[in-house]
């Protein structure tokens, strides 16, 4: 009886009893979180530049003979916005049970993204300058072509959410596939609105 406790205790030492559930952080939540915390760090480089430009060498913004579309900006700035409030409402949608809140909520998100770069395309073939005319050019490029990037991410994400929604996939259960994607579109959009207020408005 005496060797049993014994191997008991052994064994318990060698097995420490699991965490409590509630103190992790499931895993593709915690792997968004830190490849937006990388992702912030990239787009800092670019800003550090953008401010090295203005502040330090006191260039003119945009250069020269050249000309920033800020009103165009501004409307596709309220269209990616508009999105995160169409996601929004998918995400609560799916929460309640409401399947036709989350895929109209979800296909919007995903028109309104598609839409956003549609224009900021449409943009650089108008725009009239290229990424090496001058510095402040190719900032402008760097900065607006990288949030681009994380857009077209973002969209097919937003893509397969959307087809896996419509063929019934999620629950007010199970939807950590709608949450996750939508951490990262929320941070594109928080991401633009810097972007946009630096190299639009200031």
């Amino acid at each position: 009886m005496e060797a049993a406790s014994i191997s008991h205790a052994a064994g318990h030492d060698a097995h420490p009893p699991a965490a409590n559930k509630s103190s992790r952080v499931e895993a593709p939540l915690l792997g968004m979180l830190l490849f937006i915390i990388s992702e912030v760090m990239v787009f800092g480089a670019f800003f550090t530049a953008y401010f090295f430009i203005r502040v330090a060498q006191g260039a003119q913004w945009p250069a020269p003979g050249t000309q920033i579309p800020e009103l165009v900006a501004g409307v596709n700035t309220a269209i990616l916005v508009s999105s995160s409030f169409t996601l929004h409402w998918a995400q609560a949608s799916i929460r309640k049970g409401n399947r036709f809140g989350l895929k109209a909520g979800i296909l919007l998100t995903f028109l309104l993204g598609c839409t956003f770069l549609f224009i900021q395309i449409n943009e650089y073939a108008n725009i009239g300058f290229a990424p090496q005319d001058h510095a402040q050019q190719t900032i402008f490029y760097s900065l607006t072509g990288l949030h681009g990037a994380h857009v077209f991410i973002g969209l097919l994400l937003l893509l397969s959410v959307t087809i896996r929604s419509f063929r019934g996939h999620y629950s007010p259960e199970s939807h950590r596939g709608v949450e996750v994607p939508g951490i990262y579109w929320h941070f594109v959009d928080i991401m633009w609105l810097v972007v946009y207020t630096t190299v639009y408005v200031l």
